[in-house]
């Protein structure tokens, strides 16, 4: 179960590994041949669509998104709780709804039969890198709505004297 708990950090390893060497090889392949990779920037930028998913899922696990925090730290438990739950649940809401978009947009991928531009591949190949980061993004935000919901007094008064 260590695995699935880094999932998201293992993949996004492994695109910024591949976007850094393609993308360093299709600089000195310029410079060196004075040609480039016709597929590398393709590949490049639908990584980054992937990567930025998988990084919305990361940083939700780590309660790390971008809040208004001048509304909840002016509020009580309670409110803050209620803030909590209804933005989580639109995230949650958001990310399923781009998952199931993604999956309806590769599906016409597939049933149109369209390729990518460069290098001629399925484009659902690529495609599915979007409902595939959603999945991700999707049940993060599940994960952390659902630990917010079940959020007492007694356990933020325990996180509260810790600090």
């Amino acid at each position: 179960m260590r695995f699935l708990d880094k999932i998201e950090e293992i993949l996004s390893s492994i695109c910024l590994i591949v976007m850094t060497v393609l993308t360093f090889a299709n600089v000195v392949s310029r410079y060196v041949f004075s040609a480039s990779f016709s597929f590398s920037e393709e590949i490049t930028t639908y990584l980054f669509v992937l990567l930025s998913l998988l990084g919305t899922a990361i940083a939700a696990k780590r309660g790390a998104h971008l809040g208004l925090s001048i509304i909840t730290d002016a509020v009580g438990f309670k409110a803050r709780k209620v803030l909590n739950v209804i933005g989580f649940s639109i995230a949650t809401v958001f990310c399923a709804a781009i998952f199931f978009y993604g999956i309806k947009m590769v599906m016409n991928q597939v049933l149109l039969g369209q390729v990518t531009a460069g290098m001629q591949w399925p484009e659902w190949i690529f495609g599915s890198f979007v409902p595939f980061g959603a999945f991700f993004a999707t049940a993060r935000f599940m994960q952390v709505l659902i630990a917010e919901v079940k959020n007492t007094p007694e356990k933020n008064d325990e996180e509260v004297a810790k600090s």
